[in-house]
């Protein structure tokens, strides 16, 4: 037994070294999206190398993947059925966590290029990135209302799956470019790389997008979460002033 322990230590050390003999550099074209009041959507560009130890292996080949996560929050998502001709809520259940914004890019079909077993271990599709605990016994199709709430956000295009996404050159430099859309949360954004060979994750890394309000967006933001009465009151204002304006103008307009 204490041979066996010896072993391993000294074996410890050049696991260590295959394992870091493929490794990947970033780069993003920006590290911060700001959001005005004319936002209407970003492109992110990802860009990187693969930095080897080792010389290339093209058997099996080298796949990547890149996966750009929003905040997640708890979401609850409730069932609605037609009882007499009316449509009511009947059953709910809280999703303890989803990514308010969720893409995965890949150098081939995602199931082509990483195992059950990885994608469990890292949450990297679609359906992993979503954590849902448990269910009341009542309700026996849980998984229906993930899929509910991925459905919702992909129409949102919130949720893409890019398949083919990823261009790699040389099985060395990769590039993707991600679609972020106007309605984006507020937040730190984690941006995830991972190299697979035959479905199993050989190197990953990560960084973070910054993205936040700026300008008049986010001090009304700031207003409403800090002074919410004052919000309230200059909001109410800002309306009965709008109102009458308009109101003064329709009659300006008829009288002349």
């Amino acid at each position: 037994m204490r041979g066996a322990l010896i072993l391993s230590l000294l074996l410890w050390p050049l696991w260590a070294i295959a394992a870091q003999a493929e490794s990947v550099v970033l780069g993003l074209s920006r590290e911060q999206v700001s959001i005005t009041t004319n936002f209407d959507g970003s492109e992110i560009l990802i860009f990187g190398a693969v930095k080897r130890e080792e010389p290339i292996r093209t058997d099996p080949p080298l796949e990547v993947i890149i996966t750009v996560a929003g905040p997640s929050r708890p979401v609850m998502v409730r069932r609605k059925e037609n009882r007499f001709g009316i449509w009511v809520n009947t059953d709910a259940l809280e999703v303890d966590a989803a990514p308010s914004f969720y893409a995965v890019a890949s150098t081939a079909p995602l199931d082509t290029v990483l195992s059950e077993v990885e994608d469990l271990r890292h949450g990297i599709s679609i359906e992993r990135a979503i954590r849902s605990v448990g269910a009341p016994p009542e309700i026996t199709d849980a998984d229906a209302f993930r899929d509910a709430v991925i459905r919702i956000r992909r129409e949102a295009d919130l949720y893409q799956m890019l398949e083919g996404g990823v261009a790699l050159d040389e099985h060395t430099l990769f590039r993707t470019a991600i679609d972020m859309p106007a309605n984006l949360t507020e937040g730190d954004y984690a941006v995830r790389i991972f190299l697979t060979r035959d479905g199993e994750v050989v190197s990953h890394y990560e960084a973070w997008l910054d993205v936040r309000k700026v300008g008049l967006e986010r001090q009304l933001f700031t207003l409403s979460r800090e002074q919410p009465v004052l919000y309230g009151l200059m909001s109410l204002v800002i309306a009965i002033a709008a109102g009458w304006g308009a109101s003064a103008a329709f009659s300006l307009m008829r009288n002349s």
